[in-house]
């Protein structure tokens, strides 16, 4: 039979473990308050490639178009050399931005753009219409437990 100590060190570490959880959880960005939507999509960017950025774009634009922005709920998550869809100077930058009017989400992973900062000794700037989550694969994983269909363009 466990003593009072052991049971209490062993309450105290479970709960340590609860709060870690808790905090890393926190970290994610909300899910969209899009009360209507009947579809949810990530859509997952991890590369730099012009032809990558657009498809994306193209295929988060059809979406809006076919469903109607507020039966919808989009989520571009950009992780790895997908954040540079989101850097200022991107000729994406108009639509990225108008699809945000719309009401869709572009998550930039905190994960990379501190890894670039590391190695080139500053950090990047990226659009203000950017969701910052702390962990992209996380947020990918976070949606689709939450009802959201991954699709990788």
């Amino acid at each position: 039979m466990m003593g009072f100590s052991a049971i209490t060190r062993t309450m105290a570490a479970a709960l340590l473990i609860a709060a870690a959880a808790s905090a890393t959880h926190a970290q994610q960005a909300p899910l969209q308050d899009k009360p209507f939507a009947e579809h949810r999509i990530v859509l997952q960017l991890s590369d730099n490639d012009p032809r990558k950025q657009g498809l994306v774009l193209s295929v988060a634009s059809n979406l809006m178009k076919h469903y109607d922005p507020d039966k919808v709920a989009i989520e571009v998550v950009a992780f790895g050399p997908g954040i540079e869809l989101l850097r200022p100077e991107n000729p994406n930058r108009k639509m990225v931005e108008s699809l945000v009017a719309q009401g869709a989400r572009f998550d930039i992973c905190l994960n990379t753009v501190d890894t670039i900062e590391r190695e080139a000794g500053k950090r990047p700037e990226f659009i203000s219409a950017a969701t910052p989550v702390q962990v992209g694969v996380a947020q990918i994983l976070f949606l689709t437990e939450n009802g959201y269909t991954l699709v990788r363009p």
